[in-house]
């Protein structure tokens, strides 16, 4: 088992956070994991990735060119980044932000309102832990229950985000039932 994961959003809707939270959650199942963040010429408002590899098997190197997996967090990110998945890979786009449809017919699309989702629940800076519970259903390699312990650890100098954050992946989750 090995997936390739690319998240891409803008500064400001927690890249970085949803790309730990999933790399922590896979090693605290005993999976291998690494993973890469990059960030355009500003970090607030300017573009972020982070790609996360997780596999059962060692992993020779941090960089992934051809996710099987994206968590598209705005459109921008949907146009940068579609082309390059694996034919047959998994698309979760944030409909909030994202109105442009994958042109591609080969890949398998889950579309969430992320965003509204989030705000319903009163924070909308918890869409990125709403893709990544709809991630974690989806994908069925990480067990919801490991990544709500692991948030309260990835979280650990906020705990005051850590009830939303939960409320949010589960959220997530229920959207990919």
């Amino acid at each position: 088992m090995k997936d390739d994961i690319k998240i891409a959003g803008h500064g400001g809707q927690g890249v970085v956070l949803a790309g730990s939270l999933i790399a922590n959650a896979a090693m605290d199942q005993g999976l291998e994991t690494c993973g890469m963040v990059s960030y355009g010429a500003e970090m607030r408002g300017g573009t972020a990735n982070a790609t996360v590899i997780i596999s059962d098997k060692p992993i020779g190197s941090p960089v992934v060119v051809n996710p099987t997996t994206a968590l598209i967090l705005n459109e921008p990110s949907l146009k940068k980044f579609e082309e390059s998945l694996v034919p047959g890979g998994i698309i979760i786009i944030n409909t909030s932000e994202c109105k442009k449809k994958v042109s591609r017919t080969d890949l398998e699309v889950v579309l969430i309102p992320a965003t509204e989702i989030a705000s319903e629940l009163g924070n909308k800076k918890a869409t990125n832990m709403v893709m990544i519970g709809a991630y974690i259903k989806k994908r069925g390699i990480i067990d919801i229950q490991v990544a709500i312990k692991t948030l309260k650890r990835v979280l650990g100098k906020k705990p005051e985000l850590v009830e939303i954050n939960q409320k949010a992946l589960i959220k997530g989750a229920e959207q990919c039932m």
